[in-house]
């Protein structure tokens, strides 16, 4: 029994290295919960989860004072057990995104303690589905740039061996949006992706009226066109378009999931493993996808998520935006456009505790035995 013992808990607020905007927001800040859970063994596993810039002391505080005390003499290797019980414990706050970003926190950390115990990646103990997963970068693509700079990291991550690139649509006209990703779609060709996100920006109307300027210039996807919590518009949208519809960011249930699918609403998913609340419905959500014939294209946690894009067998792409290069001693592999996961036990993510130490917020929380 892999009973634990000890569960430290920690806080980083990261700054992106450059200027992150879209059709509703500005990504100024990436708060960033910590958590190492130790077992009687001495193994430890890592966790983690995110916000964007407001609500990262809520899941703190959420973690510390009601969920990682519940943890204390458990056996970490019932991942299952403990998820459901912590969904259970914060039935009153389920489904929401607080809940479940404090979910994943625990969660991540016990797949990596399971993952080290048992010696293999997260790549393999999750499926061993496959080696590699290809990228498309959103890192050059914010709403703010102009044509010219969309054009010039286009073409830089064409020369690197990715497949495509995220540009962020919602300009005020559509004639904007065309405008730049007509610039784009000459510069790279016709055998490139180039995806769309919108962020929730549009009615129905708009996003149909836009959509269809889209398919002109042959997208790879329409992603976040309406308000997630709408499904009708979603479905509708669908029926007058031919463009792939791509949701999943802002889902924070399996349920939400079906839904989606059962009603034809969507032909990507993009599940986030700290949106959906861990690796655990992670892992539900893809294989529930897989059976409606439907790719997973993770959203952000590229570090994260490329092994458990590997695990699955239809994972489509890994999304390139850096987020942990400060706080880990290793970066994500890329070798010709292409992600791999480690083969190192656990989630593959390399932390430098030092760095880390010199950029939290305050000495970790110890929740342990008494």
């Amino acid at each position: 029994m892999a009973a634990i013992e000890r569960i430290e808990l920690s806080f980083v607020d990261l700054k992106p290295k450059v200027r992150r905007t879209d059709a509703i927001q500005s990504f100024v800040s990436q708060q960033t919960p910590l958590v190492r859970i130790f077992d009687r063994d001495g193994a430890v596993g890592t966790g983690y989860s995110y916000t964007i810039g407001t609500g990262g002391s809520s899941i703190m505080a959420l973690i510390a004072d009601h969920l990682a005390p519940l943890l204390i003499g458990r056996d970490a290797e019932r991942v299952e057990s403990i998820w459901r019980d912590l969904l259970f414990h914060t039935h009153a706050t389920s489904v929401g995104a607080i809940t479940a970003l404090a979910l994943a926190a625990l969660d991540t950390a016990l797949w990596d303690l399971r993952c080290r115990r048992a010696k293999l990646p997260l790549s393999v103990i999750a499926g061993g589905a496959k080696e590699s997963c290809p990228l498309y970068t959103t890192e050059g693509g914010w709403l703010h740039l102009t044509p010219s700079a969309l054009v010039d990291d286009a073409l830089a991550a064409k020369a690197k061996g990715f497949g495509g690139a995220k540009i962020k649509i919602g300009r005020p006209h559509v004639a904007e949006d065309v405008e730049r990703l007509r610039a784009v779609r000459e510069a790279v060709g016709a055998d490139w992706d180039i995806m769309t996100d919108a962020n929730q920006g549009f009615t129905l109307a708009e996003a149909i009226r836009r959509a269809r300027h889209l398919e002109a210039l042959d997208i790879a996807w329409f992603e976040e066109p309406l308000p997630a919590d709408d499904l009708a518009s979603h479905v509708e949208l669908a029926r007058h378009t031919s463009v792939p519809i791509a949701v999943g960011e802002s889902l924070y249930s399996a349920s939400q999931f079906k839904d989606y699918l059962q009603a034809g609403a969507c032909s990507i998913v993009q599940v986030d493993v700290a949106r959906i609340g861990g690796i655990t419905p992670w892992l539900k959500v893809a294989h529930l996808a897989e059976t409606f014939n439907v790719p997973v294209c993770p959203h952000f946690l590229m570090e994260l998520h490329v092994g458990l894009c590997c695990a699955v067998p239809n994972s489509r792409w890994v999304e390139y935006i850096p987020q942990l290069d400060s706080i880990t001693r290793t970066q994500l592999a890329i070798r010709d456009g292409r992600a791999y996961p480690s083969s190192e036990p656990g989630l593959g993510i390399d932390w430098d505790w030092d760095a880390i130490a010199r950029v939290r917020d305050a000495a970790p929380t110890v929740i342990a035995t008494a």
